[in-house]
């Protein structure tokens, strides 16, 4: 049987953070369906967004922080560890766990994947690797997401440039992860529930072991090599590379954009998802 095509949405406007995890969790219901393809999808977002993870403590973050700051909160449909989504290109790969590039576990198609990512970073020009198949995260780290690299996650100088995370329910398989392009990656800890001695020492322990890809390529944050769409296409053809398909440029459906809009108002812009644990 031939494989199926794959859809390819760049999202030309930002989105809110609800949206954004709604969208993807839409499309991953539809593909499971058979109602739409394997999709990859890039994005931004429209404010600054604290994300959760699936199953994060909310008392990892400092709430009155996030307001003072103006920033927004979602809770992911994946696991991890917190991430402030800004300065970045966000990806998302969705189908059906039928799929032979779904096949397996979860470290399989991290595997596949972090090489479809690797791809797309060589042709920015980039000499980035993905951590080892054994790195795992410590009970003992923080509830910040790029403290260290997880297995096959991606690093540029030995520093964590690309944070992943997967879900698969459903008959699905979800995976999405952030690349920064640029900006301070400490900011995170400014909005964690943490003293300010602490605060200190994971500010000083981030910069130490994340990047951007600004920095990674010694960039100023004004290049053009930095610019979404610029990154986007890149990435698009790292994907096209190690999965030896072409994703055709698409747009969402109207079942996937209600679908969506139903997702925003019963789970993630619901206090009661976000706060639920």
């Amino acid at each position: 049987m031939p494989l199926p095509h794959w859809r390819l949405i760049i999202e030309d406007s930002p989105r809110s953070g609800p949206a954004n995890m709604a969208v993807d969790e839409a499309i991953a219901e539809a593909a499971a369906a058979g109602a739409a393809p394997p999709t990859l999808r890039f994005y931004r977002w429209l404010h600054p967004t604290v994300s959760l993870g699936r199953f994060q403590k909310l008392a990892d973050i400092d709430e009155a922080c996030i307001t003072a700051l103006d920033y927004d909160l979602v809770r992911r449909p994946t696991g991890g560890r917190a991430i402030l989504h800004v300065d970045e290109l966000t990806y998302s790969v969705a189908g059906p766990i039928a799929d032979p590039h779904m096949a397996g576990g979860v470290m399989d198609a991290y595997l596949r994947f972090s090489n479809a990512l690797l791809s797309g970073l060589t042709a920015l020009g980039l000499n980035a690797e993905k951590a080892h198949s054994r790195s795992r995260p410590r009970q003992e780290l923080s509830a910040a997401c790029f403290e260290i690299p997880s297995a096959y996650e991606i690093t540029a100088a030995g520093r964590k440039l690309m944070g992943s995370a997967q879900s698969r329910r459903k008959g699905y398989v979800l995976q999405h992860g952030s690349l920064p392009l640029s900006g301070d990656v400490t900011r995170l800890v400014d909005v964690l529930a943490l003293s300010s001695a602490a605060r200190n020492r994971l500010r000083l322990q981030l910069r130490q072991q994340a990047i951007t890809l600004a920095e990674a390529l010694d960039l100023p944050p004004e290049s053009e090599r930095l610019s979404f769409q610029l990154v986007a296409e890149a990435m698009t053809g790292g994907f096209a590379s190690a999965l030896q398909r072409d994703p055709e440029p698409g747009q969402l459906s109207a079942e996937e954009l209600r679908r969506s809009a139903e997702l925003i108002r019963i789970r993630y812009a619901d206090p009661a998802w976000t706060r639920q644990r």
